[in-house]
């Protein structure tokens, strides 16, 4: 066959394709539709994967790099500790060489002000969390980063220096040349400008944007203990290369002897110190990163089956109206064979009818991908540009795959099965057969798009039960009218003198300064004795170093003893009802007059009083023995316990009085409520993604059944004029209709729900304090599933039951 009949034979396949998909525009509006919904979904969640499956994928070697983790043995996979203490990375230096310089420790800060300029071209800018950090030479061994100005080895050797990203360098000095150049942090300490790094790129778990010597750590007065193993900080970590030479198992192994030489026999009995990969981190449900981001892989793996079953959905659409217009196209069918056409010809015509449809709907999803993508990212947190590149290889790869899979989803089954017919049985009309088992095929097909719709349907509701959950339970404390703000420096007569003067302001019910609120992300936990043992008792505590008035301003319920007496130093201590009970107390009061050892303290002091449990954490982790006491350098926030009916202008006069007493700094607060949503910001996030998922899978199959429905009741017509004349009334004809339907969806219902509770019950594992999955829920969707079939078949059913008999008859 020459070049010029093939180009007459594909011109003649499109123009017939395009007449059939004309003829039958109601149909192909529906297959678009659901197609571009379809795929288009799919792009986005391929977009969202590919972004978070490519964290920390930059630094060369990263499959030789390991974070330094704390595990309980008893608490297991829970039980991990990121922060080391710091004592860890002088002996790891000193006792393997092999990795002296390829082992470095991270010490991150909370907010911090920094400051440029002097006089009247002083700035300020208040840095996020994380953003600064002190960071030494060893560390630019181990991860990557491209250098503009300055050097990797000597840029922060000395005491005093600071690398900036070129973005916080134009921040900060705009288009001058920041070398040379001098900031100030938390009014503490000067740094100057010895170099210049590119923008950490989106997909990183070390956001450092102001990286600080670590040599001036001590200098600069962070709360750190060089000589304390036991006590760690969240903020500080350790990381290490190893080299090609040294497995992980093999390094673990000798930590497990590490371990021994620096920890008493307790402590290595009930910890170990185990690696981290730098490809877990970002991945870990379990463990914290710098960029307050992870996403477990089972949840990248749900979010690609739910693209994936929402694709087949519409596909499924495709397939149920290709089969339901199969007998109507029987005679065409036959006509084609009869001049000659083989069965070859006839695929690649349905071929090409399918592929037109699919070229339009990705068309169309691309644009509808584009538009919603600044949206969906938003909602995932995802830093994206904005832009799905065309030209970007793995994405036109991905299309590509994408149109060829749907093409081939969409439209083999029904290209083989219509042109399967043969050409007499099909001239006649005598396909009934065929058309029975296409009759049970589109049945079946229904039944699997609702059962993906109810599963998804069923586990939207139980993540929204989790959701509401996480906002009602009671965490011990008060989370509402509570405003909170980092307080800057502890010097002498700072804090009684704001206190004072927040005091006269109507509508401030309490204050109270401490380390932290009662759940909070930056964690102080430590070691103990008890009494008269020398030992450290074989469970660590979490510290919450505050005030007097923290008990009232939060709102915790003393259950024994009394309140620890005002110091600034640690004098009494008050612990909760977890700790008790570790120390195997079964009556709060039996505690008090005990006295600990906190962390590599000498003095004995006494346990006052018992508060009741209350979550120093979020709600995935258990709560842990914890001790309140007094520590006035710690005290770094600030909690304001308002009035119910406050009004902002209160806000402005607490600004006032704050920055009255701290004129170097910047006033900024959040709302403690808001500070523990944020805890829950991924799954809130998720939770989000999911109902739209929901939405789209649920209209998806509703495009799909009103199809289906109008094409039953065109072909249904004499029938229905037919049981109209000999007396079926209105209602018995929509509940003809209805009624096949709604078996179905209860069919779907019956098999979606125990895939659903399967898939849920596992995720609520990840929590320690979740819901339980009730009947009502499953209940609950198949009703939903029920009215929204009901509604999509009501106008087509009702259009069927109210006809004229007599027009339907004459039709016929």
């Amino acid at each position: 066959m020459s070049s010029l009949q093939n180009i007459a034979m594909i011109k003649n396949y499109l123009i017939t394709s395009l007449r059939n998909l004309r003829r039958n525009w109601n149909f192909t509006v529906i297959n678009i539709t659901g197609l571009t919904l379809g795929l288009s979904c799919c792009l986005l969640i391929f977009f969202t994967v590919r972004f978070e499956l490519n964290f920390d994928k930059h630094h060369s070697d990263g499959e030789r790099i390991y974070r330094f983790l704390n595990r309980n043995k008893q608490q297991g996979e829970k039980g991990y500790n990121v922060g080391a203490p710091l004592p860890v990375l002088a002996a790891l230096r000193n006792d393997f060489p092999e990795i002296k310089n390829n082992v470095t420790c991270t010490y991150s800060s909370k907010e911090a002000l920094v400051t440029t300029g002097i006089g009247e071209k002083r700035k300020k800018f208040i840095d996020p969390m994380n953003s600064v950090s002190f960071i030494d030479p060893e560390y630019f061994n181990i991860f990557t980063y491209k250098w503009l100005k300055g050097s990797p080895t000597t840029s922060l050797a000395n005491p005093g220096s600071v690398v900036l990203s070129i973005n916080q360098a134009k921040k900060y000095f705009g288009d001058e040349d920041p070398i040379g150049k001098m900031i100030r942090v938390s009014n503490k300490m000067d740094f100057v400008v010895t170099g210049i790094i590119d923008n950490p790129p989106a997909t990183t778990s070390f956001p450092f944007t102001v990286m600080l010597s670590f040599s001036s750590l001590k200098e600069y007065g962070a709360n750190t203990n060089w000589d304390d193993w036991q006590s760690t900080y969240g903020g500080g970590q350790v990381y290490m290369k190893l080299p090609e030479s040294i497995t992980q198992k093999q390094m673990e192994n000798q930590l497990s002897n590490f371990a021994k030489k620096y920890r008493d026999a307790k402590a290595v009995a009930e910890n170990d110190w185990i690696l981290q990969p730098l490809d877990d981190i970002h991945f870990s449900p379990y463990t914290q990163n710098y960029a307050g981001r992870t996403i477990s892989k089972g949840m990248i793996w749900s979010m690609i089956l739910v693209g994936s079953f929402i694709l087949i959905t519409a596909c499924v659409n495709f397939v149920n109206l290709a089969t339901a217009q199969a007998l109507r196209r029987a005679r065409e069918v036959g006509v084609r064979k009869v001049l000659g056409s083989t069965r070859g010809q006839l695929l690649r015509q349905y071929f090409s009818e399918t592929g037109i449809i699919t070229l339009l709907s990705v068309i169309l999803a691309l644009i509808i991908a584009q538009i919603a993508l600044p949206y969906v990212s938003q909602i995932l947190n995802v830093k994206s540009q904005g832009v799905i590149f065309i030209t970007d290889p793995i994405i036109m790869g991905f299309l590509l795959m994408l149109s060829v899979l749907t093409t081939i989803l969409s439209g083999f089954y029904p290209a083989l099965i219509v042109s399967g017919y043969q050409p007499i049985l099909a001239l006649k009309g005598k396909v009934g057969k065929a058309g029975n088992q296409q009759s049970n095929l589109r049945r079946g097909l229904i039944v699997l798009q609702f059962t993906i719709s109810q599963v998804i349907l069923i586990g939207t509701i139980i993540a929204y039960s989790q959701m509401k959950y996480f906002r009602t339970i009671d965490l011990g404390f008060m989370r509402d009218e509570i405003v909170n703000m980092q307080v800057p420096e502890q010097k002498d007569g700072k804090l009684e003198n704001l206190k004072t003067k927040l005091q006269e302001i109507s509508g401030v019910k309490s204050i109270s300064f401490s380390a932290f609120t009662p759940m909070s992300r930056s964690n102080w936990q430590t070691g103990f004795t008890y009494e008269n043992n020398k030992e450290m008792l074989d469970f660590e505590i979490v510290m919450r170093p505050a005030d007097t008035s923290y008990i009232n301003t939060y709102g915790l319920t003393l259950l024994a003893g009394r309140n620890y007496l005002p110091a600034d130093t640690m004098r009494e201590y008050v612990v909760n009802e977890a700790f008790v009970k570790k120390l195997g107390f079964k009556n709060p009061q039996d505690a008090i007059g005990k006295r600990l050892t906190i962390g590599g303290s000498d003095v004995k002091l006494p346990i006052v009083g018992v508060v009741k449990n209350f979550n120093t954490y979020s709600l995935h982790r258990e709560i842990i023995p914890c001790v309140l006491t007094t520590f006035r350098k710690n005290y770094g926030t600030l909690g304001i316990k308002m009035a119910a009916n406050a009004t902002p202008q209160k806000l402005a006069q607490i600004e006032k009085a704050w920055t009255e007493t701290f004129p170097d700094f910047m006033f900024k607060y959040t709302y403690f409520d808001q500070t523990l949503n944020s805890f829950y910001e991924k799954e809130q996030q998720l939770f989000s993604l999911f109902r739209i998922l929901t939405g789209i899978a649920i209209f998806i199959g509703c495009l799909g059944l009103y199809g289906v429905v109008a094409f039953m009741a065109e072909s249904r017509t004499k029938e229905m004029g037919i049981r109209k004349a000999i007396g079926a009334s209105a209602l018995n004809i929509f509940g003809l209709f209805s009624g096949d339907f709604i078996k179905l969806v209860i069919i779907a219902l019956l098999l979606a729900s125990p895939i659903a509770w399967y898939t849920m019950n596992d995720w609520l594992k990840d929590y320690t304090y979740r819901i339980q999955i009730s009947w009502w829920i499953f209940a609950l969707a198949g009703v939903m599933a029920v009215v929204i079939a009901l509604i999509t078949i009501s106008f087509q059913s009702a259009k069927a039951a109210l006809m004229n008999p007599v027009k339907a008859l004459r039709s016929e």
